[in-house]
């Protein structure tokens, strides 16, 4: 199942039948991953005058209902839309969903009581490639990701200027391995957010920002085609699937 991409004038050949898969699902217990303080997302059979949506239970179809806030409990892609009063659905900032990315492994620097990805350390980690999207793993880079409960924390996130690195760069798609590019409690600033999407100029509408992504340590830091698979959800972000595609020699 070889395919053939074309970027700024050039061809690239991936197997679509090798995906690499950094999404984390999401089952619907305490087990999943968890921020910002909310309870487990649920998934439970529909109940309603003696119907129970579970064929373990008599049904003949399970039919269950799922509780959930993309920002906590999944995988997730977000817009702007996320800091503005306006809407900006994310699915509306795609037009194409194949984007010729980056992957970089960062080992966040420990400044105060923080751990922080800096400017200099994305600086030196994509020199002058040209990427349409960055994939950021931090270390250090263990499953435990996959469930880990992150309030209260204070985990790693990026600096302000590192972010503003990215947009001057012309990153669209920004994907970390954190509950957020911003520190877990900062008074509501969201300042990588907003330099990255460009809140006090131009805003950037079509870039996007995924959280909450696993990196496999199979995966070798370097360029690959990325794949965002989108819910179709009218809001400002949505569960996400992103998927790598090594180019072929």
């Amino acid at each position: 199942m070889i395919a053939t991409l074309k970027y700024n004038s050039k061809n690239y050949k991936i197997d679509l039948a090798a995906p690499l898969d950094l999404s984390i699902a999401m089952k619907g217990d305490k087990t999943d991953v968890n921020a910002w303080y909310l309870p487990p997302a649920t998934i439970k059979p529909h109940k309603e005058d003696g119907f129970v949506g579970s064929v373990a239970e008599g049904a003949s179809i399970n039919f269950n209902t799922i509780t959930f806030n993309p920002h906590a409990h999944i995988t997730h892609t977000e817009t702007v839309g996320h800091i503005t009063e306006k809407l900006v659905d994310v699915n509306k900032a795609f037009k194409r969903y194949f984007f010729l990315a980056e992957v970089i492994t960062v080992a966040p620097e420990k400044i105060n009581e923080d751990w922080v990805v800096s400017k200099k350390q994305l600086s030196y980690a994509l020199g002058n490639k040209k990427r349409e999207a960055v994939v950021i793993r931090t270390l250090p880079n263990t499953k435990a990701k996959k469930s880990r409960q992150y309030a209260h924390t204070n985990p790693p996130y990026l600096e302000e200027a590192a972010a503003a690195f990215l947009k001057k760069k012309g990153i669209q798609h920004l994907l970390v391995d954190l509950p957020s590019v911003d520190k877990e409690k900062d008074d509501g600033l969201l300042l990588c957010h907003n330099a990255f999407w460009n809140t006090k100029g131009k805003l950037r509408e079509k870039a996007t920002i995924t959280e909450f992504i696993y990196v496999p340590n199979k995966v070798k830091d370097g360029t690959y085609f990325l794949n965002i698979q989108m819910a179709p959800m009218v809001n400002d972000a949505t569960p996400s699937r992103p998927i790598l595609y090594a180019i072929l020699d």
